[in-house]
């Protein structure tokens, strides 16, 4: 695969990835003992902000994988 290929597949997987986390924590962040605190809720929200970069990371060092070399004729 090239790497074109994989930016524009990567590109694609993190726009899900961020759809999908934002959806999900949204949803956590109605649970009572969140929604009852401002102080929990500040921060819930840059905890859950801050964590989709980690799944992200292995998609963006996989987009960023050199083509490899064809040996042969």
């Amino acid at each position: 695969m090239t790497i074109r290929t994989r930016k524009f597949l990567g590109a694609i997987l993190l726009l899900v990835l961020a759809t999908v986390w934002a959806l999900l924590g949204m949803a956590a962040a109605q649970m009572p003992w969140i929604a009852e605190s401002g102080w929990r809720q500040a921060i819930y929200y840059v905890v859950v902000g801050m964590g989709w970069v980690l799944p992200a990371m292995p998609i963006v060092s996989w987009m960023q994988r050199p083509d490899r070399v064809k040996s042969g004729p």
